[in-house]
């Protein structure tokens, strides 16, 4: 468990400089296509000018990839609250769940996540934060109507595991630098689509536009969704061993998936930059073939066969 912690750790370092790397080449890239395009006046001017497009457009998207990493680490967790629609849980209206965050916190030795519900008729769970000190939980009114408190202790430790694991912050900042370029590009594309540059250089102008939302647009849904599809199984199955260890009760997180394997309801609050941080992947309840590309779960028989032999005391 600890090294998955400290794996966790190095990873969400790694993957804050891979997204550093690939935003500054992308921006050399722009910047070296701006300096040979053969209708630009710095074309036949050498290498020297060719080599300072290039450094200029590399520090121009190394200074965005700056505030973008940086927005994410001071606001990501707002952001992802903010457009899953949450809001806080009121303490009386929802005492059973603060009861339950409350004490699986204590018995993990964490302080006690903020606790947020959404108004979502679909069951589903999800947990969020850069660290363990500012981390939330939150679960729609859809899953606090179906589950007992048995099956409610087994989700809510599930999410209390992917805090205490650190999968939490991977996640976060993987899921918004990527949903940061999907916003990027849809506003470059926005732009190509609803305006009409002037001028001789107005061919130029909306073809780097292009190019730059083509570029973009292959990080935001290619390498992206790549990117948290490796991230998310492992981490699913191991918050469910971890939510035994923490629960000491395998069977409230099996009759819980049960019941989820049984939702035929969307999740219509979710987005592909949320969704792997949901128990249950909200995109293997759309029929689509194109979502089912960005599966980021185990299939949750597959989750429940682990936990029956794990309460059956064999091992996995």
């Amino acid at each position: 468990m600890y090294e998955q912690i400290a794996a966790n750790k190095r990873r969400a370092v790694v993957y804050v400089a891979v997204f550093f790397v690939i935003w500054v080449g992308l921006g050399a890239l722009l910047g070296w296509i701006v300096a040979v395009w053969p209708s630009n006046a710095t074309y036949a001017t050498g290498t020297g000018a060719v080599s300072g497009d290039v450094a200029t457009g590399a520090m121009i998207a190394g200074f965005l990839a700056l505030v973008g990493i940086a927005y994410t680490l001071t606001s990501g967790t707002r952001l992802v609250l903010a457009v899953s629609g949450a809001r806080p849980a009121d303490q009386t209206q929802y005492r059973q769940l603060h009861d339950i965050v409350e004490a699986l916190a204590i018995g993990a030795g964490l302080p006690k996540p903020q606790v947020f519900v959404i108004d979502d008729p679909s069951p589903n769970a999800f947990a969020t934060g850069i660290s363990p000190d500012k981390a939330a939980i939150t679960a729609t009114t859809g899953l606090l109507a179906m589950m007992n408190r048995e099956e409610l202790e087994g989700v809510i430790g599930h999410e209390m595991s992917h805090i205490k694991n650190y999968d939490v912050r991977l996640i976060l900042i993987v899921s918004t630098l990527i949903g940061m370029a999907g916003l990027l590009a849809s506003l470059i594309w926005r732009s190509a689509f609803y305006t009409r540059p002037r001028g001789r250089d107005s061919q130029q102008v909306m073809a780097l536009v292009f190019v730059a939302g083509l570029l973009l647009s292959v990080v935001a849904f290619v390498v992206g969704p790549l990117i948290r599809f490796a991230l998310s199984r492992g981490r699913e199955s191991l918050a469910d061993v971890s939510c035994v260890d923490l629960t000491r009760n395998p069977a409230g997180l099996i009759s819980a998936l049960r019941k989820l394997e049984s939702n035929d309801k969307p999740f219509a609050k979710f987005n592909h930059a949320t969704a792997a941080m949901c128990i249950d992947d909200p995109l293997q309840h759309h029929e689509s073939w194109f979502h089912h590309l960005f599966d980021t779960h185990p299939p949750i028989a597959e989750r429940i066969a682990n936990l029956e032999r794990i309460e059956q005391g064999q091992s996995l």
